[in-house]
C-alpha cells in the first residue's frame, strides 16, 4: 500500500542529506526548517480555469509565472499534476530552473481526512501523502498543505484526537525529509482557530504548521481573528485579495508585526485578480 518506491532507490532526500525514512527507520531532522525571506508566489488554483480549459498544463506554470506575471514562486495542486513519474519530474526542474522560479510546495487535495474514528483510515490518509512528500522533496519544495475537516456530528475532542494520531504518523515520515506539513482551514474542524491552535499545540512539531486562507469576511468567519490565532504557526500564507486594499494592507502588516516571514502564494482567482494581488502586496510587503 505504500506507493513511495518509485522515489526512495534513486533520490536523495532532504538538503540535510538524508535518505529516505523507509531504508532508514524514523530519524530527527538534522536540520530546522529553513528560515525564509517575504516574498510572492501564485497559488496554482488561481489559474485552474485555464487548465480545465485545456490552455497550459502544470508543466508551463514556471513559464507562465515568470513571462506573465513575473513571480518568483509557484505552489502546486496534486490534482493538476498529469502523471509525475521521473521523466515528467524532471522537466518539471528543468523547466524552473530555466524561469529562475521557486517551486513552494504541493496543496494536495483528495487524499483522505485525518480526523476519522477508523484508525484504518487515518492510517490510509498517511499512506497517501508520503508520495507527495517525497516529490515536494525532489522538485525542492518546502512543504505540503492537507486538509482538515471531519464530520457534521463528530465532537471537537474526538476530532482533535485523530487528527493528532494522523498528524503524528505523517510526521514521521516527513521530519527526515525536511517538508513541513500545514494546514489550510478548508471547513469543518479547520475553520475554527481555536481548534487549531489546540492541535498545533498537541502536535507540538516545529514541521507542523497553518497556512491560512485569506477568505473574505462573512457573518461565520472572521478572516482576521483566524490569522491573528493561526498566524505563530504559520508557514505560508494563501494570499487573497480582500473588499478594499485597507484590509489587504491590515492584514499584511498583521503578518509582518507577528513575525511570519516567507511566502504569499496569491490564490485570488484569474489574472487580473493576480495581477493586483502582486501590486497590494508589492505596496506593503517590502
Amino acid at each position: 500500500m505504500d506507493r513511495r518506491n518509485f522515489l526512495e532507490k534513486t533520490l536523495v532526500l532532504g538538503a540535510a542529506g538524508m535518505v529516505s525514512p523507509s531504508l532508514t527507520g524514523f530519524v530527527t531532522a538534522q536540520a530546522e526548517p529553513a528560515i525564509m525571506k517575504d516574498d510572492i508566489s501564485i497559488a496554482q488554483w488561481a489559474l485552474v480555469q485555464e487548465i480545465r480549459d485545456g490552455k497550459w498544463k502544470t508543466l508551463d506554470f514556471p513559464r507562465i509565472a515568470r513571462e506573465d506575471f513575473d513571480i518568483n514562486g509557484i505552489e502546486f495542486v496534486n490534482t493538476l499534476f498529469e502523471v509525475p513519474h521521473m521523466d515528467y519530474l524532471n522537466q518539471l526542474k528543468a523547466n524552473a530552473n530555466a524561469n529562475g522560479v521557486t517551486m513552494i510546495l504541493i496543496m494536495v487535495d483528495a487524499e483522505g481526512d485525518p480526523c476519522s474514528p477508523d484508525k484504518k483510515v487515518r492510517r490510509q490518509f498517511d499512506i497517501n501523502h508520503r508520495k507527495w512528500i517525497d516529490i515536494a522533496n525532489y522538485l525542492g519544495c518546502h512543504s505540503i498543505r492537507t486538509n482538515c475537516r471531519g464530520s457534521e456530528g463528530d465532537s471537537e475532542e474526538d476530532g482533535l484526537k485523530w487528527a493528532a494520531d494522523a498528524y503524528n504518523m505523517l510526521l514521521e515520515y516527513a521530519v527526515p525529509a525536511n517538508i513541513n506539513v500545514l494546514i489550510e482551514n478548508h471547513g469543518g474542524f479547520s475553520n475554527d482557530a481555536d481548534w487549531m491552535v489546540a492541535l498545533m499545540e498537541a502536535v507540538d512539531n516545529k514541521y507542523f504548521g497553518t497556512y491560512p486562507d485569506w477568505r473574505e469576511p462573512s457573518d461565520s468567519f472572521d478572516n482576521v481573528e483566524y490569522l491573528k490565532k493561526t498566524l505563530p504557526f504559520a508557514k505560508g500564507m494563501s494570499y487573497r485579495n480582500q473588499p478594499t486594499e485597507e484590509l489587504s494592507a491590515k492584514m499584511i502588516r498583521l503578518s509582518k508585526d507577528m513575525g511570519y516571514s516567507g511566502w504569499y502564494g496569491i490564490e485570488s482567482s484569474g489574472r487580473d485578480a493576480i495581477r493586483k494581488g502582486k501590486e497590494i502586496l508589492t505596496k506593503y510587503l517590502f
